[in-house]
């Protein structure tokens, strides 16, 4: 195996806040792509979205007509990882193949999207014509794009109303398209998004409200709490997206979700997003959508560029486990799974006392402390974090090579969501899964349903397995594969 890249322990000077989620040493940051660099991050802020709404940066781009406007486009390092047919398999289309707007070409473009992936390809065209759609694709396969690109496309910035809402189960997932968004339409000339959630202020969002906004990204309680209050007037929305569509649908938000339908205009388009879908959304199609086209690429349920390992061990054998698999593994950044909160800063502590830095995150913790742990974690500050399944749902952070299911989770579902955090956009990753006796049970159900093989782990692991490839762009080698720091800036997924 291949030596980790981790802080010294030697040299670090041991720190713990109990308070914000950060146990770090000394605050070098982790050697990570630049690309995971999230709106706001050059400034060094939070995201402030969820307190204060977001608009996009209006940007001239000073072109005139019969300009060649590609030369103007500012793109980011051709991203040279080999990628897996789960986004590479593609009819051949181009995003211009779609008749959108030059301004959200250029913002397209810029994020380093180049070609649409499987999901967009047969999500976009049906999403601009008004239909209603019902889509299942593989984790980190793109598709915020496959709903965010139609969505802004269709945006009037004549009307000054509430045009777009995309629905989100967790605020980090909130935060995290409505970056998206603001990145992809910073060309538009003044299309004005707004992040809400439950947990920020409510008086900020109100007076948000009382000014512009198109596009609204929210979780279900605090939209709902707006709607009712008169602020949020969403009666002359075109379209409702619903992210991670099957958790919108579970117990725990679905009372929530058919209340704020209510609320919409009869004709108003309904686009369901997953990954899963559980049975109950049958009733909800039956109930909400007129004539869904249904999208399905999911011939099989896990990502071809995720290698998946158990290592049998006892629950006191665990910490020692992650010990040999840090100081072996070449990690990039990982996210390491448990099962409970307690769990969770139990677990942060220990790393933190092996030499490792490490943050955490769960959902008992303050707003705040969740937005900065989130920002810093997907800005490459620390190397390790540690979570609950609050992180399972479509976040997206490139530089993240490793899921490690420290507990193993109880189903099928829960498991596909959470080492769906690596491999991101057809890219390679390794998940590891510590099983003690108890779990060997659900180890066997889990590969049955998902139709997947998990591995006993090897003592010594092919890091062409799950450390990034680059093939050479130039007879000197530059951008190879050298001593697996990454060597250009990545490329974001959708």
């Amino acid at each position: 195996m291949a030596t980790a890249r981790t802080e010294n322990p030697a040299t670090m000077v041991m720190g713990l806040n109990k308070q914000n989620g950060q146990m770090r040493g000394q605050s070098k940051a982790a050697t990570v792509p630049s690309a995971t660099l999230s709106v706001g991050a050059q400034s060094g802020k939070i995201p402030s979205g969820s307190q204060k709404g977001m608009s996009a940066p209006q940007i001239s781009s000073g072109i005139r007509f019969g300009d060649d406007w590609k030369k103007c486009l500012q793109l980011p390092p051709k991203d040279m990882r080999v990628k897996t047919s789960d986004v590479t398999a593609t009819k051949g289309n181009e995003f211009e193949d779609y008749c959108l707007k030059r301004e959200l070409l250029m913002g397209i473009f810029e994020m380093g999207w180049e070609k649409p992936s499987p999901i967009q390809e047969e999500s976009i065209p049906i999403a601009l014509s008004g239909r209603d759609i019902l889509a299942r694709a593989k984790n980190g396969t793109g598709k915020s794009g496959a709903y965010l690109i139609p969505l802004l496309e269709r945006i009037d910035l004549k009307k000054d109303h509430i045009q777009a809402m995309v629905l989100v189960p967790t605020r980090e997932l909130a935060l995290q398209v409505s970056q998206i968004s603001i990145q992809l339409s910073k060309h538009l000339g003044g299309v004005k998004i707004m992040a809400t959630t439950g947990g920020t202020n409510l008086r900020d969002d109100i007076m948000r409200l009382d000014e512009t906004v198109h596009v609204v990204i929210a979780t279900p309680g605090r939209i709902l709490d707006l709607i009712k209050k008169g602020v949020a007037k969403v009666d002359r929305v075109q379209m409702m997206v619903m992210d991670e569509a099957d958790k919108l649908l579970s117990q725990d938000f679905v009372v929530l979700i058919e209340e704020i339908i209510g609320f919409l205009a009869k004709n108003r388009q309904i686009l369901l997003y997953s990954a899963t879908f559980p049975i109950s959304v049958q009733k909800f199609m039956s109930k909400h959508l007129q004539k869904p086209y249904e999208i399905n690429l999911m011939d099989e349920l896990t990502l071809k560029g995720i290698t998946q390992y158990y290592a049998y061990v006892t629950e006191k054998q665990k910490v020692h486990c992650l010990n040999t698999l840090f100081s072996r593994l070449q990690i990039n950044q990982s996210i390491i799974f448990c099962n409970s909160t307690q769990r969770v800063e139990l677990l942060a502590k220990k790393i933190t006392q092996l030499g490792y830095s490490c943050f955490y995150i769960h959902a008992k913790m303050m707003q705040e402390y969740r937005n900065r742990v989130f920002h810093d974690f997907r800005n490459g500050l620390c190397r390790n974090l540690v979570c609950t399944d609050l992180f399972t749902r479509g976040i997206d952070i490139q530089a993240v090579n490793v899921v490690i299911n420290f507990d193993f989770p109880k189903n099928a579902e829960t498991y596909l969501h959470r080492i769906g955090r690596s491999g991101r956009f057809g890219h390679l990753g390794l998940a590891i899964n510590l099983i003690t006796s108890e779990d060997r049970f659900n180890l066997k159900a889990i590969e049955d349903q998902l139709v997947t093989d998990i591995k006993p782990i090897p003592g010594t692991i092919d890091k062409s397995l799950y450390v990034a490839e680059f093939h050479s762009t130039n007879p000197d080698g530059e951008g190879e594969e050298g001593d697996g720091e990454p060597g250009r800036r990545e490329r974001h997924g959708p």
